[in-house]
C-alpha cells in the first residue's frame, strides 16, 4: 500500500488514502436483463475500498473541490469527477495513473497500479463476497435504505460488513463502475451499483445495475475505488470489461428501437 496521510517536516501532508481490502481471484456470473443472457467472468486478484470514498478522503486530495470533511460518503460525484479524482490521488501518493483523459474521452491503462473505479464484475464479486443470495445479510443489518427514513447518506461502516470486510456495498450511495451501462441503448452512460439511502428493497441487491450520463449530478451517487494491475500495457480488456465488446454492442444495424442512442466510437 502507498503511504497514508502522516505529515513529515518540510513535506506536504499526504491525502487520507482509502483503506483497501484484498479480494482473491475468482469467477462470477453476470446477468444482462435486457438480453436475458449470462456470462462467466474470471477475475484476477485485486484490491477494493473497504468503504465508499468519504468526504474527508475526497477533500484531502490536492486540487479536489471542497467537501464537508466528514465520514459520510462523498456525494454527489459525477463519473468524470470520479476518474479525475482517482488520477489525482494516484499522483499524490506516487502511483501510475490508471486513466488517460482527453476531454470526454477516457481510456484505462490496465497495467497501471494507480487508483481506479472497479469494473462491474469486480464490484459484484466483491459485494457478494461468496454469497449467491441477493444480499449478504438482512437488509436492516447491512444497508441504509428507504426503510430507515433518513434524509441523506450516513457515516460509512455503520452497519455489518460482508465476508470480505467491505461495508455499505448495498445502500448509502450508488457507486460508479468503469463499464458502460449499455453502448447500444444508452450511448455513453456508465454503470452504477449498490443502491442508495432512499432506495427500497428491490434496488438493494447485488445484481441490480443502473446507468447514468458520466456528467450527471445525482445526489445519491458516490464512488468506491479499486487498485490492481490486471493486464499488460496496451491491452484493452480486463476483469470482465472489453473495449471490443463495447464497440460490437454499439454497432446497431437496421431500425433502432424507440429511445435507443447507440454510442458512436471515434476511429
Amino acid at each position: 500500500m502507498p503511504a497514508t496521510n502522516s505529515e513529515q517536516p518540510g513535506r506536504p501532508a499526504l491525502p487520507a488514502v482509502p483503506t483497501l481490502i484484498p479480494v482473491p481471484a475468482g469467477v462470477i456470473e453476470l446477468r444482462d436483463a435486457r438480453s436475458e443472457s449470462m456470462r462467466t467472468v474470471e477475475l484476477q486478484a485485486f484490491e477494493i475500498g473497504r468503504t465508499a470514498v468519504t468526504a474527508h478522503e475526497w477533500a484531502s486530495v490536492p486540487g479536489s473541490p471542497e467537501g464537508s470533511g466528514d465520514t459520510a460518503p462523498r456525494h454527489p460525484v459525477t463519473w468524470f469527477e470520479a476518474v479525475i479524482w482517482c488520477n489525482a490521488v494516484s499522483d499524490a501518493v506516487g502511483l501510475r495513473r490508471a486513466y488517460l483523459i482527453d476531454g470526454r474521452s477516457v481510456s484505462w491503462d490496465v497495467s497501471a497500479d494507480g487508483f481506479r473505479l472497479p469494473t462491474e464484475a469486480e464490484w459484484e464479486f466483491a459485494a457478494r463476497a461468496g454469497s449467491t443470495e441477493p444480499r449478504y445479510g438482512a437488509l436492516g443489518d447491512i444497508a441504509w435504505s428507504a426503510g430507515d427514513d433518513i434524509a441523506g447518506p450516513q457515516p460509512v461502516a455503520g452497519r455489518e460488513p460482508n465476508a470480505f470486510g467491505l461495508f455499505d456495498t448495498l445502500g448509502n450511495v450508488w457507486e460508479w463502475c468503469w463499464d458502460y451501462a449499455d453502448t447500444a441503448r444508452y450511448g455513453d452512460y456508465r454503470s452504477l451499483r449498490g443502491g442508495g439511502w432512499a432506495d427500497r428493497e428491490w434496488s438493494l441487491r447485488a445484481s441490480v445495475r443502473r446507468g447514468s450520463a458520466p456528467d450527471a449530478v445525482l445526489e445519491d451517487v458516490g464512488l468506491r475505488v479499486a487498485r490492481g494491475v490486471v493486464g499488460a500495457p496496451g491491452v484493452d480488456e480486463a476483469q470482465g470489461w472489453s473495449a471490443r465488446a463495447d464497440r460490437e454492442r454499439a454497432d446497431v444495424r437496421g431500425p433502432r428501437p424507440v429511445g435507443w442512442t447507440p454510442l458512436r466510437f471515434e476511429g
